[in-house]
């Protein structure tokens, strides 16, 4: 029976263990609030702040990539732009040309 309990129970200690740190996490908080010492509050808020920003920074580094990748479609699009232009008065100056070859052979 002790074994049956022990096999149950396990998959519930890693939820025990988390439930503990908070427990404790939340001891220290009102430790602090009591003795009001404001530099252990904010080293305690440093500490807590931390594994956000390391979940923010690679967002962060993404969305710069991104940005980078819409200037460079911005770029292409104008470089693209430029060219059609460039081709038109090609094109223009040809069709003048070959308009006005009849009249010099004349």
């Amino acid at each position: 029976l002790a074994q049956l309990l022990l096999l149950l129970a396990q998959p519930l200690l890693p939820l025990v263990q988390l439930l503990r740190l908070l427990g404790q996490l939340l001891l220290l908080l009102v430790q602090i609030l009591l003795l009001a010492q404001p530099l252990l509050l904010a080293q305690l808020l440093l500490l807590l702040a931390q594994p956000l920003l390391l979940l923010v920074q690679p967002l962060l580094l993404l969305a710069q990539l991104l940005l980078l990748l819409v200037q460079l479609l911005l770029l292409l699009v104008q470089l693209l732009r430029l060219l059609g232009q460039l081709l038109l008065v090609q094109l223009l100056r040809l069709l003048g040309q070959l308009l006005l070859l009849p009249r010099t052979l004349r």
